[in-house]
């Protein structure tokens, strides 16, 4: 055989790509091509695939007078990366006549060491998951990526630490057990995060939290420096619940397209803080080839921005369509891709440039403090759900050995209940794909809402005095739909109302 084609794949986005690798070798002066629009990792392969095959006991393709070329297919997709190798190498192989296997319904991913190894690439989980819906039916990959690929389901994974290893069990001399799949992911304690009973004072603040929490609601925090914003953004993660199954295998898919992924799966919320001097493509995403951002990577979790108003003010506005509608659309020269971002943004700010604010002397003069302010604009602050003040702690709490207070345990209690609640009012209403009050749109709330008429009189009179927008006068009522969840209420009273209410607040007086 002088032709053969394998198959591979990558991603655009976070959507799985195959590649079909075909060779051609045909007599002539020695020359190793590589077509298709690769990257100069893609390049760079034909090294490492001559080199990995000469010491797996073949002859290298530089070695021969003959005339190789790879061509990597479609030709007009850009391909980047080292995953190619290993299918490049098989189906070098396999063309000539060094090997002989069924290249039909297999997907190769996998860089070759100069010695021939399987070495671990970034991105497997996602491909995995959807290569399926392509008529794949056996996927080979490299042994380092077995944790995350035991998320994946229907189709048989088979984890190779060697390019002989891969040869002989397609040819059927030692063949390789399929890797098991996993249903479920192991949801130890999150140690790492802190617990809200660390948290001395502002229980005020907490509540909020513990309702933003329970409805996935955007909160701003206003204090001065060192009253615990930072310390209460830090604590919120542990007042969530674990992911699902199918969260998880969401989740730890972005991040392993993201090629940030660790050793361990991600079974608890994500809590990402960048930091304010953070550039635009960081956090929202971008590249050549579009990569997933700070709020993609927050996908499911929290999305903490403290000092909000230093970020850059085009990182700000960039956060509409996200805080709206969950997700995040990133368009270049070379295509559009959309990546999922529901996540609970918290932001963080002081009263003023100074941080003192009035009642600690605040030195700012008008303009400046009205030209910080202005640093958050209008549509921004519609947004956010709510707004809290945390004030300065009292030295006596800061100082007493003990003090009585709720720990995350038995405040993450009360925020899934309120979110089962949620979930099985959307589900006997035939709302499918939302999970959170936050994610009610007009017509939900037409459908869903019932409110006392006291309570709906209040709301429609308080609008009218702080002009509230039409995008806020519905996330009042989101907020205090979340409010009655907690307190386990079926109808939105007046109290509920009342207490939506004083979170939109816009700055501290």
């Amino acid at each position: 055989m002088r032709t053969a084609k394998t198959y591979s794949a990558q991603l655009t986005g976070l959507q799985a790509e195959v590649i079909t690798i075909e060779v051609d070798i045909t007599k002539g002066l020695n020359a190793f091509t590589v077509v298709g629009l690769g990257d100069r990792a893609v390049e760079e392969a034909k090294d490492r695939v001559a080199a990995a095959i000469k010491n797996s006991g073949h002859e290298s393709p530089k070695q021969r007078n003959q005339k190789v070329v790879i061509s990597l297919a479609p030709a007009d997709l850009r391909k980047e990366g080292p995953s190619f190798d290993l299918a490049m190498a098989l189906a070098y192989l396999l063309a000539s006549d060094s090997i002989d296997f069924d290249s039909e319904n297999k997907i190769f991913l996998g860089e070759l060491s100069l010695e021939g190894n399987v070495r671990h690439v970034s991105g497997i989980l996602p491909i995995l998951c959807q290569v399926a819906g392509h008529g794949f039916t056996q996927v080979f990959i490299p042994k380092d990526n077995s944790n995350e690929s035991s998320l994946a389901q229907g189709i048989s994974i088979y984890p190779v630490s060697s390019l002989t290893e891969v040869m002989e069990h397609l040819i059927g001399l030692r063949p390789i057990e399929p890797l098991k799949t996993r249903t479920s992911v192991e949801t130890a304690s999150p140690v790492s995060y802190q617990n809200m009973s660390a948290v001395r004072g502002n229980q005020s603040a907490k509540r909020g939290l513990e309702i933003a929490a329970a409805g996935a609601h955007n909160v701003i925090m206003c204090g001065p420096p060192g009253t615990g914003k930072t310390m209460l953004a830090q604590s919120f993660s542990s007042i969530l619940p674990p992911l699902s199954y199918e969260q998880s295998l969401e989740v730890t898919g972005i991040y392993s397209a993201a090629k940030v992924l660790q050793n361990s799966l991600i079974s608890y919320p994500p809590f990402r803080a960048p930091h304010h001097t953070a550039s635009y493509p960081s956090i929202v995403g971008g590249g050549a080839i579009p990569k997933p951002g700070e709020i993609t990577l927050a996908h499911r979790g929290v999305l903490f921005l403290d000092e909000f108003p230093e970020f850059d003010r085009g990182v700000i506005e960039a956060l509409r369509q996200p805080m709206e509608d969950r997700i995040i659309t990133i368009s270049r020269a070379r295509g559009t891709v959309t990546f999922p971002a529901q996540c609970i943004l918290i932001a963080s700010m002081n009263p003023c440039p100074c941080g003192k604010g009035n009642d600690q002397g605040c030195t700012c003069t008008v303009r400046a403090l009205e030209a910080y302010q202005r640093k958050i604009s209008g549509p921004i602050i519609d947004r956010l759900d709510i707004w809290l003040n945390v004030n300065k702690i009292d030295y006596e709490q800061l100082a007493a050995k003990t003090i009585e207070t709720e720990t995350s345990e038995q405040i993450r209690q009360r925020v899934v209940d309120a979110r089962n609640i949620q979930l099985g009012r959307f589900a006997d209403n035939n709302i499918h794909g939302k999970s959170f009050n936050s994610e009610m749109n007009a017509q939900d709330i037409e459908k869903l809402i019932i409110m006392e008429d006291e309570a709906r009189s209040i709301l429609t009179l308080s609008a009218k005095k702080f002009s509230l927008s039409g995008r806020a006068f519905h996330r009042v009522i989101k907020v205090a739909r979340t409010i009655a969840d907690l307190g386990n209420e079926e109808t939105i009273k007046k109290e509920h109302i009342l207490e939506a209410l004083q979170y939109r607040q816009k700055f501290a007086s």
